[in-house]
């Protein structure tokens, strides 16, 4: 009896094949993690890591790891941190908004060190609102009274203008949430994104009206926690020219969380007995 042929398969691949398709498939699971793991901001990173990213201007997110560390390991009550606060504040410098803001959120860590009072000043002017607000929460820190009109600003209502003439079309509706760059509407083909959070108090213009560029769209309400964080900062340094703003948190509205208005409370009684003293 005749042996039966093996059937052949020439369009097999070849074990070689398979050890590529087993390296990439690796690649797919290993590469990612490594990223994350990289970028992962409750990762603990050693000293030189620490070195090597807050020097690197080119990966901004590396810089805010490390500044985030830094914050950390201040809590802690770690004092070695303090080798890099020249770099801390020659990064308020930085090109990147995100690292900017950490920044100044760090330095309001130590209000012990005075060198970084004129860094957050300066951030005072920035043209970004999340790193001119961090920057005036920090200056609290240090009883700096430049920090009270952006404190101020935190508890009043703002209002988005338009980017371009043209057509309106809105995105949200009257009392949605927003984060900052949510977008909110559109003008035309320009987009129109929140530079703050807060919620849509007024919709300035009717949907689908045509608006002039620079004319105001949305009045968006404070955040609630930036509303609080300003409040506990007022209590601080707030004076009686203040006290309009906090007072507005005293009345219960409905929405408003109890926290809120007890700190409303507590820094106006504050700012009054501070007053009381100095006459």
């Amino acid at each position: 009896m005749e042996a039966v042929a093996q059937p052949t398969h020439p369009n097999r691949p070849g074990k070689k094949a398979y050890i590529y398709v087993g390296i990439f498939a690796v690649a797919l699971v290993v590469l990612p993690f490594q990223f994350w793991y990289q970028t992962w901001f409750g990762r603990d990173l050693k000293d030189a890591e620490m070195e090597s990213y807050l020097s690197n201007a080119s990966k901004p997110r590396q810089a805010q790891q490390a500044l985030v560390k830094i914050s950390d390991r201040l809590t802690r009550g770690d004092t070695s941190v303090r080798r890099w606060y020249p770099r801390i504040a020659a990064l308020t410098a930085s090109p990147a908004a995100e690292v900017r803001q950490t920044a100044a959120w760090v330095m309001g860590h130590d209000r012990s060190h005075e060198a970084f009072r004129e860094p957050l000043r300066n951030l005072l002017r920035d043209e970004n609102p999340v790193v001119r607000r961090n920057a005036a929460l920090a200056l609290a820190n240090f009883r700096d009274a430049s920090a009270r009109p952006e404190l101020r600003g935190m508890l009043r209502p703002h209002t988005l203008p338009s980017p371009a003439a043209g057509v309106v079309r809105y995105r949200l509706k009257l009392g949605e949430y927003m984060n900052n760059g949510t977008l909110v509407a559109r003008v035309g083909d320009v987009e129109v994104r929140s530079p703050l959070p807060g919620e849509v108090r007024v919709l300035l213009r009717d949907d689908g009206s045509t608006v002039a560029a620079g004319e105001p769209l949305i009045e968006v309400s404070p955040d609630k926690e930036h509303a609080w964080e300003a409040l506990r900062a007022l209590l601080i340094v707030g004076e009686p020219e203040d006290t309009e703003d906090v007072q507005r948190f005293v009345r219960a509205a409905p929405g408003m969380p109890e926290r809120l208005q007890r700190q409303a409370i507590l820094t106006l009684e504050e700012i009054r007995t501070r007053a009381a003293g100095k006459k």
